[in-house]
Order: structure tokens, then C-alpha cells, then sequence
């Protein structure tokens, strides 16, 4: 897992209210278990028409926002089914960030355990936040985890909470296997004290 630290990024404005997983990534694309080529379904149904053209209107089609790394998006992000499809869709498609009032339990933990950075605000500082996004590709922000601290374009700074643990682990690059391996001297140490203390197992 790549680790995160400072981003600096174009916005996109998602306004919607709960944006469930199967938005953001339909069950059809769910039967694969690489994390990897998932990005160019993400939003399939609001990006692309029936006959598979992109929709124009739908913002990370704009040539403004299609390099964006952070989402700012309405209520509730990340509700429905509790696919960790939909934070692979989002990371392979090139968000890093995705800052919202609320966001539902699974998708929160599932972000940080992909390397995805959920932050939560008030509704005034989203407002504040999705007026900078508006702005298009020349207004980026500046997502600082190590001071937890958003700064839009025009150097409003928006501080944010962040458990210490997954700070800790999003900073260092370390998913679950990370955290394991870090005790890896631990775990040898005791299979060979276990080793030596019973030899028939």
C-alpha cells in the first residue's frame, strides 16, 4: 500500500447524497478479485450512456476533473452493500481523498485498509470545500494527514480528526499484511521458542 502523507490535488464536486457502493461500482463488475483494472467502471452508471459513451454532464467526464485525486461529495457516502470493491474502484481510478460529512461504517474502514483517505467535516466546512471544487482544475488542495488539516486554493484550512492507529498505518504505507510483517521478528521468535518447546507439534 502506497502511503499517504501530503496530497496536493484537483477537487471534483459530487453533491449527491448517498452515493451507495453499487454506485460506485455495479455488482456486474464484482468477479474479480484484483484490486487492479477496476478504475474505468467506477461511476459506470452516471458515466457512461446506454450504449457505453461517456455522459458529458457527469463531472469526472469534464476535462477539468478528470485528473482529480479528491472527491468532495454530499451525505452518506459509501452506503449500501459492504463491497471493498468500491474503494478499489476509487483508488484505481485515481482518488486518494474523498471528504464528506458522513460516510457509512464499512466504507470508512474499508478506505483506510486500501490506502484511502475518508475525511469527515461539518456541513459548513463542505459547503466551504465543494464551493473551492467548483472552482475546476486550476484550485487544488492540499490534504495534510501528518497535521490533519485540509487547505482549499484560496488557503482556508479546514483541521480534521483521524484515529491514531490508522493515521499511523496510512502514513507508513501499511495495510493489515503490513501491520503483521512489522512483528515478523516477534512471530519467528516465538515459532522457535514453540519449536523448541514441542518438538512433536
Amino acid at each position: 500500500m502506497d502511503k499517504f502523507e501530503k496530497l496536493t490535488a484537483i477537487a471534483a464536486p459530487m453533491p449527491l447524497i448517498n452515493i451507495d457502493t453499487d454506485m460506485i461500482i455495479p455488482k456486474q463488475f464484482l468477479k474479480t478479485i484484483k484490486r487492479s483494472g477496476l478504475g474505468v467502471s467506477a461511476f459506470y452508471e452516471m458515466r457512461y450512456d446506454m450504449d457505453g459513451n461517456e455522459n458529458p454532464d457527469f463531472v469526472l467526464n469534464q476535462d477539468a476533473y478528470r485528473d482529480a485525486s479528491i472527491l468532495v461529495a454530499g451525505d452518506n457516502f459509501g452506503c449500501g452493500s459492504s463491497r471493498e470493491h468500491a474503494p478499489w474502484a476509487l483508488l484505481d481510478f485515481g482518488i486518494k481523498c474523498v471528504i464528506s460529512t458522513s460516510f457509512a461504517d464499512i466504507f470508512f474502514n474499508n478506505c483506510f485498509k486500501n490506502g484511502i483517505l475518508p475525511i469527515v467535516v461539518t456541513p459548513d466546512q463542505l459547503a466551504i470545500l465543494m464551493d473551492d471544487a467548483q472552482k475546476g482544475s486550476n484550485a487544488r488542495m492540499v490534504v495534510d494527514l501528518e497535521n490533519q488539516v485540509v487547505e482549499s486554493s484560496d488557503g482556508v484550512q479546514i483541521p480534521f480528526d483521524v484515529d491514531p492507529h490508522r493515521k499511523h498505518c496510512l502514513l507508513n504505507g501499511l495495510d493489515d499484511i503490513g501491520l503483521t510483517m512489522e512483528k515478523a521478528g516477534a512471530i519467528e521468535a516465538f515459532e522457535t521458542q514453540m519449536a523448541e518447546a514441542r518438538p512433536w507439534v
